[in-house]
């Protein structure tokens, strides 16, 4: 009976597990299934699905030898058990099984199937042969728990302009800032979807989550902004990133979607033999997308610009690059304030170096100024003061 069972389970990995419940909750629009075998060949051929843009098909193929023996043995009816984690997450009612070239399929997603691309190599190993369609439920409470959240958000507020940002705020500097105050002085709410990548080497999630509402309860009108977690698996990737943004941002109820004019998605494809950009396919997705200039702080300005209206050249300028600022963090250093607010980094160090000095409130009360009064302090308080006297200029 034991064997019998192991026979009818199908093993997901998170990636699949939320990209399912994100395709449940109907997030991505107007896929709301898996695919059979003519639909998949059909978008994979026409790179559309029901008559909306969309990359690759949908279709659920999970490696290893014990999901490809139950494909194998699977027939039109039977019920699949959907395991995560050795848990029951759901259940599969096998409508079809069918082959997948597996090359096609990387092609379709990432636009090679070259294994050094670094999405490439990722995600061959969690592809199989076999592909399964069929009616299907999965308990992920993350995606259906912020899907109600926005909307509910929505309605209370009457919003009928909400703009989309998608931001890895990786940390979150000073141009992030500049984008989310434009959006919401034409925004009647900004709904700012905070990537949740499933492998990366950056800031763990919870450090940005929490820099990001340090930012937002402190520098914005309340209850005009809300963060969604998006957990973006491997088929937000490429081109297919701003489509499946589109169509995220659209049906959590967005009217807009925001993005900077330098994101890579945005240059020109074919599709149909035809030249196409995003925002030829944002005709058919319904949403409006708009572009943001990319921000440098100019040392002659000396503020914040973008280089379409900043008259100094490229020498002036200081980037907003993300790895150089994060290196900076990583090794424990304060980035200027001028890159990223000291209120975030202290924030972002607090959490990656806990209990760092041995005697904090020695060190606060020798280099500090006060009032006279004896007062705890934390380490964020300490980050916060010693980026104070770092720009303390009348000895510089």
């Amino acid at each position: 009976m034991a064997s019998s069972r192991k026979n009818n389970q199908l093993y997901l990995d998170a990636e699949a597990l939320s990209t399912l419940a994100l395709v449940q909750e109907g997030l991505i629009s107007p896929v709301t299934k898996l695919m059979n075998k003519a639909e998949a060949m059909e978008v994979a051929k026409t790179k559309m699905y029901k008559g909306v843009p969309f990359p690759f098909s949908f279709v659920l193929a999970p490696s290893g030898k014990r999901n490809e023996e139950c494909l194998k043995k699977a027939s039109k009816g039977d019920i699949l058990e959907l395991l995560h984690q050795e848990k029951v997450v759901g259940t599969l009612v096998v409508d079809e099984t069918f082959d997948i070239d597996i090359n096609q399929r990387l092609n379709c997603i990432f636009g090679t199937s070259d294994t050094s691309h670094p999405g490439v190599k990722s995600t061959i190993g969690r592809l199989g042969k076999i592909a399964v369609c069929g009616e299907y439920t999965v308990k992920y409470p993350l995606i259906a728990g912020s899907k109600k959240q926005v909307q509910s958000m929505i309605k209370e507020k009457g919003a009928k302009t909400v703009s989309a940002l998608m931001l890895a705020a990786n940390p979150l500097n000073r141009a992030h800032e500049r984008m989310i105050r434009q959006a919401l002085d034409k925004s009647d709410l900004v709904v700012l979807f905070l990537l949740k990548p499933f492998q990366g080497n950056g800031l763990r999630y919870d450090i940005r989550h929490e820099a990001l509402f340090t930012f937002i309860e402190n520098f914005l009108p309340q209850n005009r902004v809300i963060v969604v977690p998006l957990e973006n698996s491997y088929i937000f990737a490429g081109y297919n990133e701003l489509v499946l943004d589109a169509l995220v941002a659209k049906n959590y109820g967005c009217t807009r979607l925001i993005i900077g004019n330098h994101h890579s998605g945005l240059g020109l494809h074919y599709d149909k033999d035809k030249l196409n950009s995003i925002f030829d396919t944002s005709k058919d997705i319904k949403i409006e997308i708009t572009t943001v200039e990319q921000y440098v702080y100019c040392n002659k300005c000396r503020t914040l610009v973008s280089k379409s209206t900043c008259p100094h050249g490229q020498h002036h300028h200081i980037h907003y690059h993300t790895p150089s600022i994060l290196q900076l963090i990583k090794v424990g250093m304060m980035p200027p304030s001028v890159l990223v607010r000291r209120e975030v980094s202290a924030s972002v160090l607090n959490a990656l170096f806990p209990d760092r000095f041995e005697n904090l409130q020695g060190l606060y009360d020798s280099l500090m100024p006060n009032d006279g009064l004896i007062e705890e302090h934390n380490e964020e308080d300490f980050y916060i003061n010693l980026m104070n006297l770092y720009q303390t200029t009348s000895l510089t």
